[in-house]
């Protein structure tokens, strides 16, 4: 059995010893082994040329990473949490998204960004956000949530084959997750969302933590005789609409899950996709189920009530599915 968080690790370590141009940084990814020890031991390995320790400057780290992608290398920038991601901001959105565009297409920027998202763990307000469809907004940046402890093996390779900039969203919650992983597990395609339960009666539609998520309220449904069909996103941006469309299209019925806020949410774009896409397809309005419109709560029992949960999802499909089955 792997964990989620040894995943990551061995695909950092593969791509090190892969790709001489490939190097680590971020605050604390050295000696301390990274926030939640994804690089734990990396530093011995490889040296501090190619993992280093970063002043706690996101802005800075962020643009160096920028700067040496241009300069011919692929970096892999760790911000340990996404909240501070928003430090670096102007570096992601600014130059990182925009330059091959400004350019005129002489300049690339294979840079990787990795950044652990998403509440459940009681790190109150400044620590649990789930900011991906604020990133998947962007044009020029290609947004990942692994969901599975593959995903997290095979996807940061490929990742770093890309000639422009990818975001990767690993939900903390996922971390400690262990499932079998095969001795020659490589690289993954990340172009296409997965089935991880088939169905025909409801599609629920989820990525990263909310899969296992979806998953559960599947099973529980299971017993009421819905058969749900989960789909896991894994790429925000761009989403695979014809996946989407196909399960919708199969199912007419949808429920989308969202760890953001209802309100801007990607959640809201996937839902107008399928009405404009699929419309005639369905035989009830697509519901979403978000998190509760509030900074996420410290105390454990009001941040489980503000983050989604298997039992609202089950409440969602119930909504959706009617008398129908």
């Amino acid at each position: 059995m792997t964990t989620y968080r040894e995943a990551m690790r061995a695909a950092i370590r593969e791509a090190l010893q892969r790709d001489d141009r490939v190097f680590l940084l971020g605050e604390d990814v050295g000696r301390y082994g990274g926030g939640f020890a994804v690089s734990l031991g990396l530093l011995e390995e490889f040296g501090p040329s190619r993992v280093r320790d970063t002043p706690l400057s996101e802005a800075g780290f962020v643009g160096a990473g920028i700067g040496a992608a241009l300069g011919g290398m692929r970096p892999i920038i760790e911000i340990m949490t996404v909240n501070f991601s928003l430090l670096a901001l102007d570096q992601i959105v600014n130059n990182a998204a925009t330059l091959l565009h400004m350019s005129g297409g002489q300049f690339n920027v294979p840079v990787v960004i990795r950044m652990t998202t998403g509440g459940g763990r009681q790190l109150a307000a400044q620590h649990s956000h789930s900011l991906e469809g604020w990133m998947a907004h962007i044009p020029g940046l290609r947004v990942l949530a692994p969901a599975t402890v593959e995903d997290a093996r095979g996807m940061l390779w490929t990742a770093l084959q890309d000639p422009d900039p990818v975001l990767i969203f690993e939900h903390g919650s996922l971390y400690n997750v262990a499932s079998d992983l095969a001795d020659d597990a490589g690289a993954v395609d990340i172009d296409h969302a997965a089935i991880r339960r088939t169905g025909a009666d409801v599609t629920i539609i989820a990525y990263g933590g909310t899969v296992p998520t979806a998953l559960d309220a599947a099973e529980a449904l299971a017993a009421e005789s819905v058969d749900s069909e989960v789909l896991d996103l894994r790429t925000l941006r761009p989403l695979d609409d014809a996946a989407i469309l196909t399960s919708v299209a199969k199912t007419h019925r949808a429920v989308v899950v969202d760890e953001g806020w209802r309100t801007g949410s990607l959640a809201a774009e996937i839902c107008a996709r399928v009405m404009e896409s699929a419309f005639y397809d369905l035989d009830a309005p697509v519901a979403r189920v978000c998190s509760a419109e509030v900074p996420v709560p410290y105390a454990k029992h009001l941040e489980a009530a503000a983050l989604p949960s298997a039992e609202r999802v089950v409440a969602a499909v119930r909504e959706v599915v009617g008398a129908h089955v």
